[in-house]
């Protein structure tokens, strides 16, 4: 018998519920771990208000990190007692948890397993956004919404670190000074500018000096419109979420205009293909965190009975920096 975070029905942050379940032992492909974090993230939201539908009742979370305390019969590389780590395995929020070993990676010793749990699915996200999707280099310029957020943190110092400036936005002065510590050469304050799309496109261009080369957005329906002025000729928007709401239907006519522009809207699972792609990814993120090259701020951790407070915050976009779950 172990704890779990359930939702109930599609809906508000009222239908999540805690709820103990008996667990079967692993299947012959998966690994039982013991959790010691779960991540908090917006697909978690997008899950329980039923953008992306699911039979209810079921187990919220896809990230987390924890010990293994039993594996299937056909499970190779992975013993009782590693610590491991994933950041796509469905109904990850709860004590106890069979995550399919294809999707689980080592945590490097010495490296926590809350900060391990915290950089996995993010830490991912931001790998492929900048190294695959549009991979950055030196010279060119990105502007980053919510760029004091979870992904949003570690896409300024990826980026940065290619030699690459950064234009971060943020709804605070206080979230923009967390974005400049970080390396960020540009900071908008975007609530200054609501409502008002082309003034926050042509403050970008101001700052930037001309059009960004590329646009990582995450916010989604209020700064859509602003990060496609923003961008140079051929530029590309990489729209990675929807904080604000998702964007409505838009005329393809508008690439057209603002100059041959692309627009993509990328999913982390078409950029773990393959166990290779999932190795690449999580080691060089585990490994900078382990290194102290790469830092992720945990600014909240909650226990599951308090998780409709984290997605509270996470939701208002209240936060600066990653929330967790400690069963």
């Amino acid at each position: 018998m172990s704890r779990a975070l359930f939702v109930t029905a599609p809906g508000d942050r009222s239908v999540l519920e805690v709820r103990d379940r008996d667990l079967d032992a692993p299947s012959a492909a998966e690994v039982q771990v013991r959790v010691g974090a779960v991540g908090v993230n917006f697909i978690d939201v997008y899950k329980r208000q039923g953008v992306y539908p699911q039979q209810t009742p079921f187990v919220l979370g896809e990230e987390g990190a924890g010990t293994v305390e039993a594996v299937g019969a056909d499970v190779d590389g992975f013993a009782e007692g590693d610590r491991v780590a994933w950041g796509q395995a469905s109904g990850s929020a709860a004590e106890v948890v069979n995550v399919p070993a294809a999707a689980v990676v080592p945590v490097p010793d010495g490296l926590d397993l809350e900060l391990a749990a915290a950089a996995m699915l993010q830490g991912m996200t931001a790998h492929y956004l900048m190294r695959s999707t549009w991979p950055v280099q030196k010279g060119q310029i990105a502007l980053v919404h919510a760029a004091a957020g979870g992904v949003g943190q570690l896409l300024v110092q990826l980026i940065t670190a290619q030699g690459a400036e950064v234009v971060a936005t943020a709804g605070s002065d206080e979230k923009l000074q967390t974005a400049r510590a970080l390396g960020a050469t540009h900071l908008i304050n975007y609530r200054e500018f609501e409502g008002r799309t082309d003034d926050l496109a042509q403050e970008v261009r101001r700052v930037a000096g001309r059009g960004v080369d590329v646009a990582y957005d995450g916010v989604g329906k209020t700064t859509f419109d602003a990060s496609l002025k923003s961008l140079r000729p051929r530029g590309m928007l990489v729209l990675f979420g929807g904080a604000s709401g998702q964007v409505p239907p838009f005329d393809l006519q508008d690439l057209n205009k603002h100059g041959s522009l692309f627009v993509t809207r990328p999913t982390l699972g078409s950029y773990l293909l393959d166990r290779d792609e999932l190795t690449w990814r999580a080691g060089e993120i585990l490994g900078a965190l382990r290194d102290g090259t790469l830092k992720v701020q945990i600014s909240g951790s909650y226990p599951l009975e308090q998780a409709a407070r984290a997605y509270e915050a996470l939701e208002g976009r209240a936060t600066t920096g990653k929330l967790i779950l400690v069963p």
